[in-house]
């Protein structure tokens, strides 16, 4: 039977390989120490999920609740924004709740995108970034950029060469995955860029509270005037370790927020209103929650760092992020990542995200996610030692089990 239009445009889910293998290994009794997917292993704090059980014990909250969030949630995110980033945002016009940031993308992509629409994306990049898009609708142009003094003449590019222009642009800093930092002056250049050639900004600022070296990532809309052309995605999920409660925020430029709220009021009633009131209280909190969750985090970067450095795998440190970008061992990269991921599983009991799967600019690379304990990330080292030792000089002749099958 011939697949939906929408779905033919997607290409193969590389990540969905890796978990067949995963999945296969566990089964055979393999203690598979999984790197791959950026599903926090830490508790959501206490104090959070006490005031979830406090208010779900309320009958009247567990009616239809508020697609765009309840009104103290949205006056919790903007007094957020207004104490981490210096950004005043009017709750009721200039904030709206998402079932966290995927969701939040996903949907602006629909309220903005007509058929044939162009979009500038880094490559690689998260797949929701330019999927959405692409199930809108879209045509995605990538960019192989970096938030340097090379990002701007790129998009320049980028725009000479797209018929109609381009729609938006968007980034993504920390980056999921190459874990990249943008700087204030960064943003500037790209705002100031953006309003000369009226083109939307879509920031992806998901990890803004997982950063490691002293200096807190900026937000886009801390550039005077970017709220006329952006609109930022945050999410709770790594930040208070609450991925499966689904919530997150678009703020900024009250045009496409009202796009994006009035998509959603067709989709879906909003999260459940005790998770809403207890996020209204983790972003209300002092931070200390924020602080222990980072602190976790810096402390398994610099585990892993060390010991497959020791292991003979070089891994650049990230100054944010839950992730690292890792360059495949050159004696494997003619394999790609795909293949080279599939290796590890295998023969080192290894997962991780093969970096095709984030675009083909990112082959070379695997992303490794600091969700293992740091025990289980020296005994990863371990592992890959090994492997690395027994096949580095002939890496040809190690084949995935898959192949013979």
């Amino acid at each position: 039977m011939e697949e939906f239009h929408k779905v033919r445009r997607l290409p193969p889910y590389v990540f969905e390989q890796v978990n067949r293998l995963k999945a296969s290994a566990r089964s055979r009794g393999a203690d598979i120490i999984d790197l791959g997917m950026g599903n926090p292993d830490l508790p959501t704090p206490k104090a959070i999920v006490d005031k979830l059980c406090e208010v779900v014990r309320d009958p009247r909250t567990h009616r239809y609740s508020a697609s765009r969030g309840i009104p103290g949630l949205r006056r919790a995110q903007a007094n957020y924004y207004l104490r981490r980033f210096g950004v005043k945002l009017n709750p009721d016009t200039q904030v709206v709740a998402t079932l966290g940031s995927k969701e939040g993308f996903a949907n602006m992509a629909q309220a903005i995108t007509a058929p044939g629409d162009v979009i500038l994306c880094p490559n690689p990049t998260y797949p929701i970034h330019a999927f959405g898009f692409i199930m809108s609708g879209g045509v995605i142009r990538s960019l192989q950029v970096e938030p340097d003094d090379g990002f701007i003449p790129a998009v320049e590019r980028g725009i000479r060469h797209s018929i109609p222009k381009p729609l938006a642009l968007i980034l993504n800093y920390p980056s999921n995955p190459t874990a990249l930092v943008a700087s204030l002056d960064f943003y500037k250049d790209v705002v100031a860029f953006a309003k000369k050639n009226d083109i939307i900004i879509l920031s992806d600022l998901a990890y803004s509270e997982i950063y490691f070296d002293g200096n807190p990532p900026p937000s886009v809309l801390q550039v005077p005037g970017a709220m006329d052309v952006c609109v930022e995605f945050t999410s709770m999920s790594k930040t208070f370790s609450m991925p499966g409660w689904r919530m997150g925020f678009a703020v900024g430029n009250e045009r496409l927020i009202s796009a994006l709220t009035r998509v959603k009021s067709y989709l879906d009633y909003g999260a459940f209103t005790p998770i809403q009131v207890a996020a209204a209280h983790a972003l209300n909190g002092d931070g200390a929650e924020i602080e222990e969750v980072r602190e976790v985090y810096h402390k398994r970067r610099d585990v892993m760092v060390d010991s497959f450095g020791r292991a003979g795998w070089t891994i650049p440190a990230p100054a944010a992020s839950m992730f690292a970008w890792a360059p495949i061992p050159e004696p494997f990269r003619h394999l790609g990542s795909l293949e080279f991921s599939k290796l590890l599983i295998e023969h080192a009991d290894v997962a991780v995200a093969p970096g095709v799967g984030f675009g083909e600019h990112g082959d070379d690379y695997v992303r490794l996610a600091l969700v293992e304990n740091e025990h289980r990330i020296r005994q990863a080292a371990r592992n890959i030692k090994k492997f690395l030792a027994t096949t580095a000089k002939q890496p040809n002749n190690v084949v995935p089990l898959a192949a013979h099958r």
